[in-house]
């Protein structure tokens, strides 16, 4: 599959997956939990959408070549209608190129962004969230076949109130998160809530929020992340924040504070703290590589952040 990109897994991918389960396709879930009295060093993945133009070996080539071990998937990336478009032997394919490559797969990130066209989490229109809550269910497995753990739950467009008052919103998310709890545990996935800014939309904005949907939820596959570029409403610094809700921070997010890679601004500096926090809990989960600048090009952006990684690393104690 060394010259696939989005067109030519539509081309590969006849049969539809239609829900179920991916017979014979079993993988082992990386949950990386801390084993007592050990700490294995952090693990760094990287979201694919940054390179999006390429085809798929030469995404994972880059995030392996960077020395990145994982690599966290924006499905929208892969498909013109959805991931139902991607058959069994094309789910194995993208594996098989993971695994030659060195990667893991982390799991999903902008699990809602189109296509598909026109869903919505929380929209007070039933039958769209009906929809939407379907089609979760059918990213669920796509996740699983790929061996992925995590699906991260941003798609700020996709949860904001639409008219409605923003405890509705909430109660909808809950509601829908509550629907597909039980799938993605089975699936071996968790499902994580991803606070976002004010600025992309206004339902969840805070680490305080999402713990407090996750624990309203309360369910084991449901938990939250914790993204340094989305902390612009918080009023506490990170290794605050880290402390504060570390019970339900199952994942990292990482960039420049407004979305460029690392090393174009201060994060050698200013995340040092929150990384030493982050090592003294002993975090064996992944910390993601997500950026929203990719003009200078995904080896530059997987180069020279994983440089300020070992940066930041090499100022711990």
């Amino acid at each position: 599959m060394s010259n696939y990109n989005r067109r030519d897994f539509i081309k590969t991918s006849g049969s539809i997956l239609g829900g179920a389960a991916l017979s014979g396709l079993t993988l082992s879930c990386h949950k990386n939990e801390a084993v007592p009295g050990k700490w294995a060093g952090f693990k760094y993945a990287m979201c694919n959408e940054s390179m999006a133009e390429l085809n798929w070996a030469e995404q994972c080539r880059i995030a392996s070549d960077a020395g990145y071990r994982g690599i966290e998937i924006a499905a929208f990336t892969l498909v013109e209608e959805g991931v139902q478009e991607i058959s069994p032997t094309g789910r194995k394919e993208i594996v098989s190129v993971m695994k030659d490559a060195g990667l893991e797969c982390v799991g999903l990130h902008w699990l809602l962004a189109p296509p598909p066209k026109g869903l919505h989490f929380t929209t007070p229109d039933a039958g769209i969230r009906r929809k939407t809550v379907a089609y979760f269910d059918t990213l669920i497995d796509f996740c699983g076949d790929l061996g992925g753990s995590y699906m991260i739950f941003g798609s700020p467009k996709q949860r904001d109130t639409k008219g409605i008052s923003i405890e509705q919103a909430k109660k909808y998310f809950a509601d829908g998160l509550a629907a597909v709890a039980d799938h993605a545990q089975q699936r071996g996935i968790e499902i994580l809530v991803e606070p976002l800014g004010k600025r992309v939309t206004d339902v969840v904005n805070t680490l305080a929020e999402a713990s407090q949907l996750a624990e309203q939820v309360n369910h084991p596959a449901i938990g939250m992340i914790f993204d340094f570029n989305n902390t612009v409403d918080e009023t506490e610094p990170f290794d605050v924040l880290l402390r504060k809700y570390d019970k339900n921070i199952h994942h990292v997010h990482v960039q420049e504070m407004g979305g460029k890679h690392l090393g174009t601004g201060n994060a050698v500096n200013d995340y040092v703290k929150a990384f030493q926090v982050l090592k003294d809990m002993r975090y064996n989960r992944w910390i993601s590589l997500e950026v929203f600048d990719f003009s200078p090009g995904g080896r530059t952006i997987a180069d020279e952040s994983m440089r300020t990684l070992k940066q930041i690393e090499g100022k711990l104690t």
